[in-house]
């Protein structure tokens, strides 16, 4: 257990070394489109990330109001003259299809000088850990061809999360039997709450949870907001520290889930959240998990619009999944239950806001 623990902090930290150190770049930004917009905003609102904004070349002459407040220092036609002044250690590349063509020899011309030119969206994921979803292509997220080394990582996750639960579930039996007890000393009810979820391509699977509220009769909105009053004694401490999930260990083991994943969907949500958010239904194109990125980083949702922007982060996790991401989830997992972490909630102007309470959960 020693030796996993330090492999796991080392795989962390080596993690946020590289991360932090190919942050620190003079940025241009090329395009005045949304997302270019986007990227400036996410560059400026994010310090930490390292990266400096130092100039916009704009697709027109007076690409609009909403970039007053931003450094535009020209247009297209000058971006070669912009290049060769500004010298930046990063261009993103954010312009129309239209226009993109004229780009080319400047760029080509500063990559030759080593300067790092990176696609538009690609740099936004990285800034938002997140997926911009209007530019999202339907196979994205499967057209992708699956090396060996992947295929090896799939495995390599797959098989931390059996060995994780079989030992959890071994060394937690005590504990497991005290919070039995516990939820049936604190309110009437079972002991475990199952609900039916979707799973990996949408199959269907009964998801297990201590039960952390008290039964109603009746159908009734399930987003955490409209539900604090149910929530029992017992029930808040479960849900403190997460202990409400540890019967998911038989779902890891049954094959169900894996320790890390997107948080699986209520059957009972397919539909709408299909209809209503952007890009829901690729979510089954991988396993859910136990713990995922959009819970470390942003939470639980309490509205279509939140869950919306959650979907964001799993698509993210999607599509750059790997055992080096799940073992940076886990130990932000653990930081949220040891100490109490509230996830970051950024908001996005892109993001539509579906309207409507629906039917939601804390999942």
């Amino acid at each position: 257990m020693t030796v996993a623990a330090i492999v796991l902090l080392l795989a962390i930290v080596s993690f946020a070394i590289l991360q932090t150190c190919a942050a620190r770049q003079r940025v241009m930004v090329v395009g005045s489109t949304p997302l270019a917009l986007e990227i400036v905003r996410e560059i400026e609102g994010r310090p930490a990330r390292g990266w400096t904004l130092i100039g916009v070349v704009a697709e027109a002459t007076e690409p609009g109001p909403h970039w007053t407040r931003y450094p535009v220092v020209g247009p297209l036609e000058r971006l070669g003259e912009m290049l060769e002044r500004l010298r930046p250690n990063r261009v993103v590349v954010a312009v129309a299809d239209r226009t993109g063509e004229l780009c080319i020899p400047s760029l080509q011309a500063a990559r030759a000088q080593g300067t790092v030119v990176q696609d538009g969206v690609e740099a936004y994921e990285w800034l938002t850990g997140r997926l911009a979803t209007d530019d999202l292509r339907p196979t994205a997220l499967v057209a992708s061809p699956r090396s060996a080394r992947s295929r090896i990582d799939a495995a390599l996750r797959q098989g931390l999360g059996l060995v994780a639960a079989l030992v959890g579930l071994l060394a937690a039996a005590p504990l497991l039997v005290v919070i039995a007890l516990a939820i049936k000393l604190d309110s009437r009810g079972p002991v475990l709450f199952r609900q039916d979820r979707l799973g990996l391509a949408g199959r269907r699977f009964r998801l297990l949870k201590f039960r952390t509220m008290h039964p109603v009769a009746g159908p009734t909105s399930e987003w955490v907001d409209h539900n604090q009053e149910r929530i029992t004694r017992v029930g808040k401490w479960l849900r403190r520290f997460r202990l409400d999930e540890l019967p998911q260990f038989v779902n890891i083991l049954s094959r169900d889930m894996n320790l890390v994943g997107p948080r699986p969907h209520p059957v009972s949500n397919g539909a709408l959240f299909a209809d209503s958010i952007p890009g829901c239904a690729l979510r089954s194109t991988a396993r859910p998990g136990v713990t995922g990125w959009a819970q470390v980083r942003y939470g639980y949702a309490n509205g279509l619009g939140e869950e919306a922007e959650k979907v964001r982060y799993d698509l993210y996790y999607i599509k750059h999944q790997s055992l080096r991401l799940d073992l940076f989830i886990l130990l932000a997992t653990v930081g949220i239950v040891v100490f109490g972490r509230v996830p970051e909630r950024t908001r996005h102007p892109r993001v539509s806001r579906p309207s409507g309470r629906g039917v939601g959960t804390r999942s």
